[in-house]
């Protein structure tokens, strides 16, 4: 529950945990120079982390984590406060390439990425008995685009993100039980009766946000939430996941393909479609997507699965061991089983595909993000690229922040989500057409005849659209774009870069005492 006016939080700040760079900020004196004159001895640095807010992320996903690093980047004190309490390698593949490569060529983690990524050219999609039925190819992308688009495993991304961060500014085990917050604060209460003060709070803590619950509660008590906002998050799917331990290419011969082998298999007598991908490591990422009717979907609403344990993600593996994949040796069919029996338990699990974009995506100093805010079925292979873009986005606008009070904070939450509310919802229809074209019913078979059917150059026009949304970070150096399309104008960096360059000029330029929040506008 926020606190009303300006009062201070009811839990004492000295009872907080502090967050990096806190105590330097106070501990640096002011002095005075020969001419007698007060100065500050601040390098611009030094000013930066003097006047930066404190952020508080909640959750340490791929784009908590993505903004973590930014902001450590950019100078910005933050903490990250994961509710896990040891680190799990979870998840299928996920395809990333040109949408992500100036950013994570800023970032300095771009040959990581590549070195443990493998390209992918071609997707094919079989009938259950493993009849062609389409194959889309990706190699004219080479051409017009100054990259390749890439197959890496979810736990190989996190891991490049989790080691590109310094370690204490990462905390396990905190999962958040509670916030509040006023005009100049924040603070959250987590599970192990810590509690941590900032100036913003973001939520990028999963479809299940607890922050996004406790600030959606205290704003419907307000009647601030819309009624379209005060629902139960929508589903039609669940998933199991996992990736198998390293391949013997003798076995399975198609790990030897220099391209990532991508495979889409439609049941026809069953109620899932299943996907298989080849990555770097000789691994194969798969994914069961497992279409529910009413009386199923009742049923698994009663465990949302954060409950879920690995009994659940083996019992639905024992259902689908006898579905056909490509990739046996000499002919020899494979099936799932192949792959479920080479997946350690720890690598499998059983999630629920949510799919839902909340209008409300900030209030006060709380800010959602990613999944938090817009959740998508993984079919489009939109999900993590979006919470990536997020995060640049947010982190852009946060640079500019310097002593900002609460009409500064609100402007820049505004500005973040009128770049990127339109793009998750273009991406969220995106992710409908890609799960119909899977789906069991007549739409799913009209759609995928529709597809077959498009001409090359309106399809080459679809894909275009998302390979021309290239952001990058205004607080670092921008990279050279040599891509034949141009980018996607990116407001926030055209927006941000002339208040940075203000900034730059202006060190010293913080705000008067009575106008403390607002030294820069924006």
């Amino acid at each position: 529950m926020s606190v009303p006016g300006s009062s201070k939080p009811s839990i004492s700040a000295k009872r907080a945990e502090p967050l990096p760079g806190q105590e330097y900020a106070t501990q640096v004196p002011a002095v005075v120079n020969l001419s007698g004159k007060p100065r500050l001895p601040f390098s611009r640095e030094e000013i930066d982390a003097l006047s930066a807010p404190k952020v508080l992320i909640s959750g340490g996903g791929i784009g908590g984590l993505t903004l973590a690093l930014l902001l450590y980047k950019a100078n910005v004190p933050f903490l990250v406060l994961e509710r896990a309490k040891e680190i799990k390698s979870l998840g299928s593949a996920i395809g990333l390439g040109a949408s992500i490569t100036p950013l994570f060529k800023q970032l300095g983690i771009y040959d990581e990425f590549v070195k443990r990524s493998k390209v992918y050219n071609q997707m094919h999609m079989y009938k259950e008995d493993l009849t062609p039925v389409h194959t889309m190819d990706m190699r004219w992308l080479q051409d017009v685009i100054d990259s390749r688009e890439y197959i890496i495993s979810r736990p190989d991304l996190y891991d490049i993100l989790f080691n590109s961060i310094p370690r204490e500014r990462i905390h396990l085990g905190k999962r958040v039980l509670s916030l509040t917050q006023n005009e100049d604060n924040v603070m959250v209460r987590c599970s192990d009766n810590s509690t941590y003060l900032a100036e913003i709070l973001v939520g990028a803590d999963g479809a299940y946000s607890a922050v996004r619950q406790h600030l959606y509660k205290d704003l419907k008590i307000k009647k601030k939430l819309p009624a379209s906002d005060d629902v139960s998050l929508p589903f039609s799917c669940v998933c199991l996941v996992g990736q198998t331990t390293e391949l013997d290419p003798e076995e399975f011969p198609h790990m030897n393909e220099q391209s990532s082998q991508m495979n889409t298999i439609l049941g026809i007598s069953t109620m899932c479609t299943w996907l298989t991908f080849t990555t770097k490591q000789n691994t194969v990422c798969w994914m069961v997507i497992h279409f529910l009717d009413k009386d199923s979907a009742k049923r698994n609403d009663s465990f949302r699965n954060s409950e879920w344990g690995p009994e659940a993600a083996e019992e639905l593996a024992r259902e689908v061991r006898v579905f056909k994949v490509p990739g046996g040796k000499d002919g020899k069919v494979l099936t799932l089983g192949d792959y479920i029996d080479k997946t350690p338990s720890h690598l499998m699990s059983k999630v629920m595909l949510e799919e839902i974009v909340f209008s409300t995506w900030h209030g006060g100093r709380v800010v959602l993000l990613g999944d938090a805010c817009h959740k998508m079925n993984p079919s489009g292979a939109l999900g993590a690229v979006s919470a990536i873009h997020d995060a640049v986005t947010l982190a852009n606008w946060m640079s500019t922040l310097r002593l900002a009070g609460p009409k500064q904070v609100d402007d820049i939450f505004k500005e973040y989500r009128a770049e990127r509310y339109p793009v998750a919802k273009a991406n969220f229809e995106t992710s409908q057409l890609f799960i119909r074209n899977m789906g069991k019913n007549m739409l799913a078979s009209l759609v995928r005849g529709l597809m077959k059917r498009i001409p090359h150059w309106i399809w080459r026009r679809i894909v275009m659209q998302y390979i021309t949304a290239r952001p990058q970070a205004s607080f670092l150096p921008l990279e050279e774009d040599r891509c034949t399309v141009k980018p996607l104008y990116q407001r926030s960096l055209h927006k941000t870069l002339p208040i940075l360059k203000e900034l730059a000029e202006n060190p010293t330029i913080l705000a008067s005492e009575t106008n403390a929040s607002a030294p820069v506008s924006v």
